[in-house]
């Protein structure tokens, strides 16, 4: 995709990641939004899953922190952002709010329940992250023009240097997937693949930016 004559007027990035200041963030991969009987299921998930596997144990092989994002709400509530704009979803404390066995999210790792869009609004996830002394993020899961892209914005607000995978993110559609890792490479961060980061995180491989000059 070439670049509009206003994103054109950006600096070329690559990121070297390290491990020891490198989180990988799993947003939203739970029930509700990829498996039969979920609210809103998002159709092909199941094509994120090998992608995202190979970054999630890259990630571990690395010690690199896997930190996994739930989307979850409570019911009764007056005015419930989300449901405002969307069917009713995720309740908490249910099968809808629970990572896919496919992804094999372990118990002892970070998990940061969000109600909002992005995982850093009103969440703990940026002071846990500092508590880390996390400055670079790895972001991937559903949806990219919603949930992803939301916390993509909140992480390069907040300073960190992001990295999306593309093959690890789905969006409501062909078009949305497209402008959104288009915005995403232009204005907040490098879009890259698996193999990129998975080799990024194994053996400290730059990263470019795929986003087209």
């Amino acid at each position: 995709m070439s670049l509009d004559v206003f994103s054109a007027h950006r600096n070329e990035q690559e990121v070297r990641l390290d491990a020891t200041r490198t989180a990988v963030i799993v947003v939203d991969m739970i029930n509700e939004f990829c498996k039969p009987g979920g609210k809103m299921v998002l159709p092909g998930y199941e094509t994120l899953v090998g992608p995202q596997l190979a970054i999630i144990e890259a990630a571990r092989a690395s010690n690199t922190p896997v930190i996994w994002i739930h989307d979850a709400h409570r019911p009764g509530m007056r005015h419930e952002r989300e449901w405002a704009k969307r069917t009713p979803h995720c309740l908490e404390n249910t099968w809808a709010v629970e990572i896919i066995e496919d992804l094999g999210a372990r118990p002892d790792e970070i998990h940061v329940t969000k109600r909002r869009y992005s995982a850093f609004f009103q969440t703990d996830l940026d002071l846990v992250l500092k508590d880390m002394k996390i400055d670079q993020l790895v972001v991937f899961g559903v949806v990219t023009n919603i949930c992803v892209r939301s916390t993509v914005h909140d992480a390069f607000f907040n300073g960190y240097e992001v990295v999306v995978p593309a093959d690890a993110c789905a969006a409501t559609g062909q078009r949305e997937q497209e402008s959104s890792l288009y915005d995403i490479g232009t204005h907040f961060g490098v879009v890259s693949d698996s193999k990129a980061v998975v080799a990024a995180l194994s053996g400290g491989a730059t990263i470019a930016n795929q986003i087209a000059a």
